[in-house]
């Protein structure tokens, strides 16, 4: 399966996380855009990698440009 891909990416605007009372082998993650809400499950090892991506990534942004 390939997915199409945009040139432009959605903004987050607000995101949430939680481990689900009776599946706490998965963690869900909800990102809210203008489009309305996505939600996105992950187990261990996937959040783990997520978050260390995310992580290393910041790190690495540029400060944002104050005018």
């Amino acid at each position: 399966m390939t997915a199409t891909r945009s040139t432009s990416a959605d903004f987050v605007t607000a995101f949430a996380t939680g481990w689900p009372e009776h599946q706490p082998h998965i963690m869900v993650l909800a990102l809210t855009t203008h489009r309305g809400v996505q939600d996105f499950a992950f187990n261990r090892e996937q959040a783990l990698l997520i978050a260390k991506t995310i992580k290393e990534t910041a790190a690495k942004l540029e400060k944002p440009k104050t005018s």
